[in-house]
């Protein structure tokens, strides 16, 4: 994939290192912030990518208008602005920078722990009146006070070793953290409610989901220790904004700071404004210059990555491969597209019911996931109109009602690696097996119940004949009286007298006649033809 004359729309303010890291790679790089709709429409349709921070509504109705869009890059890690399922419908790779202002947004959360609990921006606003109120001001002490952070990745994880040299001791909920881990980081894991009983502060760093949505209300307040300090750096609407107000006025709460809100930018009149207990910034919690430099890079990089090399790293909507990865695994993808593509054409992909691959030897200890993909692609991709891709190859499949199933084994037999492709379509079933040569080329080692040696490349012709003499001759003479040159050759034969399998590769396409003249002899079975250039 190139990346001369392809597009790039930049719709949100981005740091000139990205836009110029794009430029340099030979894209045509067009940065408009804050466009009226029906610029961006226009804008949208002959982009390639499309880069955006918070400001773009990457809505469904968008990515329609998109007739080319192949990625959209968020240049930072939240994605509510992003309707990623319908990107991925269409074949469109989602991905983010969701590293490039961890320290960032953790030195922020910090920053507004310190700043609620000794009541500093307060302080400022008074000594700027004119005042000096010193009595007013009594702050809390964070020394060996318990900050429960709620979601520990990236930020939280970063806000426990900031809190931890404030000498705070760090209790923790997070159900995808293995409790090992937690322990190097000197973190001590929880359920949910044993956390909110146990700290003076709460910090919240999870997403806003159907499940974190009002996570902490007015129920939940009430199990906190009274004079708990709650903190928001995440996503508006996790802590209930009401019920905290209310608990703000009884100093159920002793303090809140917020740098997000459920609707923004906040209304003036919002109740939380108007009290002395809560602080908040306007969702500054990236606004750095380094990190803005960090993402603005981060996700040039990540589209220069997928455009030259088809890595597609920080994708959200498909595995992302690794780049020091990629050379040993992408000699596998070739292979997993090829072996679902042949699927497909020899065995005609019909009413298929069930996809089962099996990952035998070295192959199995990769993760396999992106080469389950390819081996939908491969498989999907000459039986639909519409474009199937490493994006929306898993979709098209359920949505087709196909069970897909992967199975890892240890023993790949006389191969050092093996990939079985196993579909079942009603009463039929038909596998295809492949393996790497010197660990880069691929070789189909295994159709149905035939044992064979076959490059999956080119114009292959595939005849199921009656192991009779003269049937080589034959189709050789077919081939021949039609100026067909013939790259290579072989015989397969499932057991003495019985049926074979007669493989010819081709670097031009098999001439229509040629196939009806063979298939009119009685002692061919079946001829099929497969296209895998």
């Amino acid at each position: 994939m190139g990346t001369a004359g392809m597009k790039i729309l930049v719709s949100d303010s981005l740091s000139k290192q990205g836009v110029e890291l794009l430029e340099k790679a030979g894209f045509t790089v067009v940065v408009k912030s804050k466009m009226p709709k029906d610029e961006l429409y226009q804008e949208i349709k002959d982009a390639d990518g499309l880069i955006v921070r918070s400001g773009t509504k990457v809505t469904a109705d968008l990515i329609a208008a998109a007739e080319k869009l192949k990625v959209v890059g968020r240049a930072g890690s939240g994605l509510d602005n992003v309707d990623t399922p319908a990107a991925t419908r269409r074949g469109i790779v989602v991905m983010n920078t969701p590293g490039g202002n961890t320290v960032t947004t953790a030195e922020h959360t910090m920053a507004m722990i310190f700043s609620a609990c000794r009541k500093v921006p307060q302080a400022t606003a008074s000594v700027k009146q004119g005042k000096w109120e010193k009595s007013k001001f009594m702050g809390i002490e964070l020394y060996n006070k318990t900050l429960g952070i709620v979601g520990i990745g990236q930020i939280g994880g970063y806000l426990a070793k900031l809190a931890q040299g404030a000498s705070m001791n760090v209790i923790a909920y997070d159900p995808y953290l293995a409790p090992d881990r937690a322990e190097k980081m000197g973190v001590t894991l929880m359920d949910l409610p044993e956390l909110f009983k146990r700290a003076d502060i709460i910090s919240v760093h999870t997403p806003l989901t159907a499940e974190t949505k009002s996570l902490i209300n007015a129920q939940v307040i009430d199990t906190m220790k009274p004079g708990v300090v709650l903190i928001n750096c995440a996503r508006g609407g996790i802590i209930n904004e009401a019920d905290l107000c209310e608990a703000l006025k009884t100093n159920r709460v002793a303090a809140a700071a917020f740098d997000v809100f459920e609707e923004e930018p906040v209304k003036p009149d919002h109740p939380l404004l108007a009290l002395d207990n809560f602080i908040c910034s306007p969702h500054i919690g990236a606004q750095t210059t380094e990190a803005q430099e960090n993402v603005a890079v981060g996700i040039a990089e990540q589209i220069v990555d997928y455009f030259a090399r088809g890595v597609a790293k920080g994708a959200v909507n498909i595995p992302s491969v690794p780049p020091e990865l990629l050379p040993r695994l992408q000699p596998f993808l070739t292979l997993a597209e090829r072996l679902g593509s042949l699927q497909t054409q020899l065995f005609h992909g019909g009413g298929v019911e069930r996809v089962t691959v099996e990952y035998s030897g070295e192959v199995a200890s990769l993760s396999v996931a992106s080469l389950t993909i390819a081996v939908l692609k491969g498989l999907l991709t000459p039986i639909l109109e519409h474009p199937v891709n490493y994006v929306n190859a898993p979709i098209v499949a359920k949505e087709r009602g196909i069970e897909v199933k992967e199975v890892k084994t240890s023993d790949a037999g006389d191969f050092t690696s093996l990939i079985r492709v196993r579909v079942e379509a009603g009463k039929d079933s038909h596998q295809v097996a492949g393996t790497l040569y010197h660990k880069q080329e691929a070789r189909v080692v295994e159709i149905d119940q035939f044992k064979v040696e076959m490059i999956p490349e080119g114009h292959m012709l595939f005849i199921q004949n009656r192991d009779r003499p003269g049937v080589i001759g034959m189709v050789g003479n077919v081939l021949g009286e039609s100026g067909m040159n013939i790259l290579r050759m072989q015989c397969a034969l499932e057991k003495r007298g019985g049926n074979a399998m007669l493989i010819i590769a081709s670097d031009t396409e098999f001439p229509a006649e040629a196939l009806n003249q063979m298939k009119a002899n009685p002692d061919i079975l079946s001829v099929n033809v497969a296209n895998l250039c």
